[in-house]
């Protein structure tokens, strides 16, 4: 199974920015939704951010106009711009490939095909 990592994660004050890379193959950007997920401590896994090859983004409500999807065609890595940080964004981020032909919704968890092993985002206040 191919391997993604994440980059990036790290502790914040309240109101502060993060910026989380991943580098995948190229193939997959051309052909496959892209997208990050997260888990709270003691919580479920809960989708953040898609992006389909076309570059068309899908956000959740929790972090709209302060999150921002985005790729780096050209060297394959996908990015997640994180503004205005609050607590209740704290927790493992996971950079994930869809299955060819997905849909790219962030609660299609069936159709998730790789997993990063996670970087850990804290914020505090």
């Amino acid at each position: 199974q191919r391997h993604i990592e994440e980059s990036g994660g790290g502790s914040v004050q309240t109101g502060g920015s993060l910026r989380l890379a991943c580098r995948t193959a190229e193939y997959v950007f051309r052909s496959h939704c892209m997208g990050w997920f997260r888990k709270a401590p003691g919580g479920e896994n809960e989708g953040v951010a898609s992006i389909k090859p076309s570059g068309a983004t899908l956000y959740a409500d929790s972090v709209k106009g302060r999150f921002t999807v985005s790729k780096d065609t050209a060297n394959n890595i996908l990015y997640l711009h994180m503004n205005g940080l609050k607590e209740e964004d704290t927790g493992m981020y996971f950079c994930t490939e869809y299955y060819p032909a997905a849909r790219c919704f962030l609660d299609d968890f069936g159709d998730l095909g790789v997993w990063g092993q996670g970087t850990q985002v804290t914020v505090f206040s």
